[in-house]
């Protein structure tokens, strides 16, 4: 059973080569390619989203594929084709072109959610899963962690097209370790529709996926545009600005195996799952307090908020497959991320749209009523 630990380890890979692109690649980019393409803060938005909306599209097909197909062909197919579009993205001529080839990017990407949380609820138990899904879930943090040490100096030395080049080659290479290392676990000898319809109408999963969700648009607000935000308000450069993005990753990887880990001891995903929410939108409020304040108080709450905001999604991504069962955990998985990526697709224009009417203080203090409406609505499921 050794082995196990080797697909947590290759699913960990290839979850982090997708998102040091779109969870930190993208927002780190974003003041290098405002000035390449000329693009407005509301235009910045919808570059961010273009990620999300192609994900948005084929994370169920990809899930339902996981569970038909396997993991190992979903996981390498679809990284090699993230690849290849991000290869693309670096000769885009204008905006959209970029915004068409991000989207592809991201459908194709979007593999690895359900094919890499598929094979953990494989090989791991239930009293192992929480902890093993939250050590998966480190990836975005530490795909962050690499991006926002890399992205800058890359994207000064030879703009957007040197930085897209060395993300597609980190798909490429996390594709390369899936195929190396995986091997195919159980599948589902065809896919019923009535036993993914039924899935898909359980009550309890769609209240989840929408409570927990509505929790990516503190995310977004800090780790999307927090680097505009100290680039545009308080004069740092990119590189500068980055730093605090990696304080965020690091406190993001510590607290999701915690929570995890947690959530086994417990014996509840739903708990822990609410009490970070409430946690968030006190991170937020503190943020929009402080954004006129002292610059070293306002980074350090800025990495705290980050890292907070990043702290929930292993429990949500848990309590999704097991809600649905190991069979039909690829299907679970790619409905829960659909509806992430669809509050995903609307979080970035809607807060770049609230910055540009208001201000960056009433646009952080508003972010924070989104995670305190997650809280909320997830308290019917609290013992889950």
């Amino acid at each position: 059973m050794r082995y196990r630990w080797a697909v947590l380890a290759a699913g960990t890979a290839a979850q982090a080569s997708s998102a040091a692109t779109f969870a930190i690649g993208l927002p780190v980019l974003a003041p290098a390619l405002r000035e390449e393409y000329a693009l407005s803060l509301h235009e910045i938005g919808i570059v961010l989203a273009a990620a999300w909306v192609g994900s948005m599209v084929t994370l169920l097909p990809w899930g339902l594929a996981a569970d038909r197909f396997g993991e190992r062909v979903v996981l390498v197919s679809g990284l090699a084709g993230c690849a290849a579009f991000l290869a693309a993205t670096a000769y885009a001529r204008d905006v959209v072109s970029l915004v068409a080839l991000l989207a592809l990017a991201g459908a194709a990407g979007s593999s690895v959610n359900s094919a890499s949380g598929r094979a953990v609820m494989h090989w791991f138990g239930p009293d192992e899963r929480g902890l093993a899904l939250g050590i998966r879930q480190t990836a975005i943090p530490l795909g962050g962690l690499v991006a926002a040490l890399c992205v800058p100096p890359l994207a000064g030395a030879g703009g957007s097209e040197l930085a897209f080049l060395f993300l597609a080659g980190l798909c490429a290479a996390g594709a390369l370790v899936a195929a190396l290392v995986f091997r195919e676990s159980e599948v589902v000898d065809g896919v019923e529709a009535a036993t993914v319809l039924a899935t898909l109408r359980d009550a309890r999963l769609w209240r989840l996926c929408l409570g927990s969700s509505i929790f990516i648009y503190a995310q977004v607000a800090v780790i999307g545009f927090g680097v505009l935000f100290l680039h545009d308000e308080h004069g740092f450069s990119e590189n500068r600005a980055a730093l605090f993005l990696v304080g965020a990753q690091v406190l993001a990887v510590v607290l999701r195996v915690g929570a995890g880990r947690w959530s086994d001891v417990v014996g509840s995903r739903v708990g822990p799952l609410r009490l970070v929410g409430l946690v968030v939108a006190g991170s937020l409020l503190a943020t929009g307090v402080l954004t006129d304040g002292p610059v070293w108080l306002l980074l350090v709450v800025l990495a705290l908020a980050g890292g907070l905001s990043m702290g929930w999604n292993g429990l949500a991504f848990a309590a999704a497959a097991e809600l649905a069962g190991a069979r039909r955990s690829g299907a679970a998985i790619g409905f829960q991320q659909t509806v992430l990526s669809g509050y995903g697709v609307a979080a970035p224009v809607l807060f770049a749209a609230t910055v540009s009417a208001t201000s960056w203080t009433v646009a952080f203090l508003l972010a924070a009523v989104f995670p305190l409406a997650g809280w909320l609505s997830l308290r019917p499921l609290r013992e889950h």
